[in-house]
């Protein structure tokens, strides 16, 4: 009889350890996107080569065509900081829709820009506020695929933000920048060849109703 009791209470352990196990994986599935998509404590690592595994997106920030009403015209870039997407607008209700990485707390912004010049794996001369953030980085780094930049930086106006690459490849979707928005090199060399010097950049904070 005792050893029955002992048998029995080792199976009510493992079945709690189960059931929790499974209540816990529920809970991570049916975690919000908002929750996901919060700042990410993540610094520039430049230098770092990012696995191809790595580029591949989850699913919902993968580049893809999607429902979009907007009065602006076809070709220009609205960016909804809030949403984490960047869309390329097709007409007819359409637009390319792209994840992105957005600025932290404190280095959002919106406004109207247009793309003032294109540049194929940029060099990267990280500005003087970051390297007090950061002084470990370099002053001046040379494009490639280990640049903090990416594979293409697409200049705003006669801004200090870009739209470009990233060598983080797991930092899209959050709010990481000092107020740029980045892609994975895919993206960015797919968007890079679509859109000319002077396309027009709507950058918003939140989504339009």
């Amino acid at each position: 009889m005792e050893r029955e009791r002992r048998t029995i209470a080792v199976w009510l352990c493992v079945w709690g350890l189960l059931a929790s196990g499974t209540a816990g994986e529920q809970a991570q599935a049916q975690r919000p996107m908002s929750l996901q998509a919060e700042e990410l404590p993540v610094e520039e690592q430049p230098g770092i080569v990012p696995d191809p595994d790595e580029e591949r997106l989850p699913a919902a920030y993968q580049r893809q065509l999607v429902f979009f009403r907007t009065a602006e015209p076809p070709g220009t870039i609205i960016v909804s900081t809030s949403e984490r997407f960047l869309y390329l607008v097709q007409g007819n209700n359409r637009a390319l829709r792209y994840g992105i990485g957005v600025g932290r707390d404190g280095f959002q912004w919106s406004g109207l820009l247009r793309i003032s010049r294109k540049s194929e794996w940029p060099d990267w001369i990280p500005p003087p506020e970051m390297i007090d953030r950061q002084p470990y980085l370099p002053r001046y780094m040379a494009g490639g695929p280990g640049n903090p930049l990416g594979a293409r930086a697409l200049y705003l106006g006669n801004t200090v933000y870009r739209i470009h690459g990233t060598n983080q490849p797991q930092t899209i979707g959050h709010a990481v920048s000092s107020g740029c928005f980045r892609l994975v090199n895919g993206d960015v060399m797919d968007l890079y060849d679509r859109v000319p010097v002077g396309t027009k950049v709507v950058v918003r904070q939140s989504p339009e109703l």
